[in-house]
């Protein structure tokens, strides 16, 4: 099974036995939709269209690549409907897209599907790992990479991009200390000059300020109503 990149980095976020991406303190929506943003940046079906003015942020527009993945497919469509940022891309493309994958990579004896229900009441659809292979098989190319210095293919470096942007690099490989601080140095080197890891992580990080801002929102509204 050839994955996307989004598929690789779910089985990094998903928790192996609860099937839940219970470490991920954002929605994951936007780190999946900005996987698949880059690896359509990566097969050269979306370009960066410059801003026009200092007030106006650049753009993702599609080109006339053609796309057999219909997830990617599906991405593009959204890209070609009107000028959008990325991070406004991510978010919408990273609707719904967690089971979408998940689903795919059930389909292919990666993930067991399990539904129940929270207290009783709520539905609620986990997804454990049915097979480690793949996962690990994508954590020996991160290591390569990012501990032991490897010359990385594009899909790689920008795995590593996303998940430094969702400080889940070190976690992932089991880093502390000065192996995590070279890590996130490399990575950041692998990211100088390529626009779409950029505006990837930068659509990631806008999202984890936006989660941040309104988790603090709230608690202020709690503790001055108590």
């Amino acid at each position: 099974m050839a994955a996307l990149l989004a598929e690789d980095l779910l089985l990094l976020l998903l928790d192996d036995e609860s099937g839940t991406t219970k470490g991920l303190t954002i929605d994951a929506r936007v780190p999946l939709g900005a996987a698949v943003l880059a690896e359509l940046a990566i097969a050269g079906a979306v370009e960066l269209e410059p801003a026009t003015s200092r007030w106006r942020r650049p753009t993702v527009r599609g080109t006339e690549v053609a796309l057999e993945d219909d997830v990617l497919a599906d991405a593009r469509r959204l890209v070609d409907e009107r000028p959008r940022t990325a991070d406004d891309l991510a978010a919408r493309i990273g609707t719904g897209l967690k089971d979408r994958l998940a689903d795919r990579l059930a389909a292919h004896g990666v993930l067991d599907r399990q539904d129940d229900r929270v207290l009783g009441l709520f539905p609620r659809t986990r997804w454990p790992a049915r097979s480690f292979t793949e996962e690990a098989a994508v954590r020996a190319r991160l290591r390569d990479v990012v501990v032991l210095g490897a010359a990385p293919d594009e899909r790689t470096a920008a795995l590593a991009g996303i998940l430094q942007a969702l400080g889940r690099l070190a976690p992932t490989l089991g880093l502390r200390g000065a192996e995590a601080r070279e890590a996130k140095r490399r990575v950041a080197a692998l990211a100088e000059g390529d626009w779409a890891s950029k505006v990837v992580r930068d659509a990631v990080q806008a999202a984890i300020v936006a989660a941040s801002t309104a988790a603090t929102t709230a608690a202020t509204v709690t503790a001055i109503s108590s």
